[in-house]
């Protein structure tokens, strides 16, 4: 269970946690399997969660049964980026997950730091785009860490921009590698989705309105 009075930070992940872009991703990631004559699948799209965009492309190249040059590689993760980038430009605050916007509020009111702890590389334009940039005292993304979840190297940047000791963060993840990496980290996590694909977490939410009166 998780001890709520010894929170001093909350670090969130963010898709699937604040802003639902992972269809953005699986519809990007799809169209760049189906070009490389790869059916790429829901379950695919799983083992994705939480891991880098190069790393990413490891996986379906390696499913495919294909090796590419680094150069080629380079480009086809610029064209998924690419499809991408489109798909979010939709984005807007009424996109944000049930109870995102009530917690950030919850959270500032009780003088609760707030992290954002992200492998994705366009996470600024994703919460300049809903609109909750400014909750954020901290900003750790794919720009900043070399190692990917559950490496905790993302945690513990954000833990550190806090000047937060890890023992009093708390982590919010909708992934398993995500889950990993807070533990490694010596965080607190709280998993947010269905708890057959959270092991390990200290709670299990469905929502981040759940978590609105915790504190």
């Amino acid at each position: 269970m998780i001890n709520y009075t010894t929170v001093k930070a909350v670090i969130f992940d963010l898709d699937g946690v604040l802003v639902d872009t992972a269809i953005y991703h699986f519809q990007a990631w799809h169209r760049l399997a189906k070009s490389l004559g790869y059916s790429f699948s829901v379950a695919d799209n799983e083992q994705l969660k939480g891991v880098s965009r190069v790393e990413s492309l490891e996986l379906i190249l390696k499913w495919a049964g294909l090796e590419k040059s680094e150069q080629e590689k380079e480009q086809l993760l610029v064209q998924k980026n690419q499809w991408y980038l489109a798909l979010i430009e939709q984005l807007n605050p009424e996109q944000l997950l049930p109870g995102s916007f009530d917690l950030l509020n919850k959270l500032r009111e009780k003088n609760i730091l707030i992290a954002l702890g992200s492998a994705s590389k366009n996470a600024l334009n994703i919460l300049q785009k809903t609109g909750i940039v400014d909750y954020f005292d901290a900003l750790i993304d794919g720009n900043v860490v070399s190692a990917s979840k559950p490496d905790p190297e993302v945690f513990l940047k954000g833990a550190a921009a806090l000047a937060i000791s890890p023992s009093y963060c708390l982590v919010l993840e909708d992934a398993q590698a995500g889950i990993d990496a807070a533990k490694a980290a010596n965080m607190q996590v709280i998993g947010v989705g269905e708890a057959d694909n959270l092991k390990g977490a200290d709670d299990i939410v469905t929502n981040l309105g759940a978590l609105v009166d915790k504190f």
